[in-house]
């Protein structure tokens, strides 16, 4: 992994915003030749979900859009992984706050919101309590988009 950009992307479960930005952060990249430059994951800050597969309805919004994410299960997030990524990206203020507690404060300034990457900082709308997975694919398409663009022009 020497030499990659490493990205880490954070919710609550890992099953549905993390896992669907990590899908679509590793489309993004490979669709631009990009690959080798890049290592992607994602976790959750809890562990109810741990070794679940994502949740249908997210597997389904971005298989619509060719997007397969086979074989990924929610992990926690880990203490080490501060290390190991250069970028810990969060959906909203309350993985925030649990990714500052585990990282303290982040020293380093590796921890950021995916959505300050975009023209309408904020939380990435979270599908579990909306059901709504379209509004997600948005909010996870421009912030890897967003944090994508930012990357190569740094």
């Amino acid at each position: 992994m020497q030499g990659k950009t490493k990205i880490l992307f954070i919710c609550h479960g890992n099953i549905c915003r993390s896992a669907m930005c990590e899908f679509v952060m590793k489309k993004i990249v490979a669709d631009a030749g990009d690959t080798n430059h890049f290592y992607i994951e994602s976790a959750a800050t809890s562990s109810e979900e741990i070794g679940n597969p994502v949740y249908p309805p997210a597997r389904r919004k971005l298989a619509e859009h060719g997007i397969s994410c086979a074989g990924k299960t929610a992990r926690q997030m880990k203490r080490n992984d501060y290390q190991k990524f250069d970028y810990l990206i969060g959906m909203d203020q309350a993985n925030l706050r649990n990714m500052l507690r585990l990282y303290d404060n982040d020293p380093e300034g590796k921890i950021s919101l995916l959505m300050d990457y975009t023209d309408r900082p904020g939380s990435v709308a979270d599908p579990w309590y909306t059901g709504d997975f379209e509004s997600t694919w948005i909010d996870a398409l421009e912030g890897c988009t967003g944090l994508y663009h930012y990357l190569k022009t740094k």
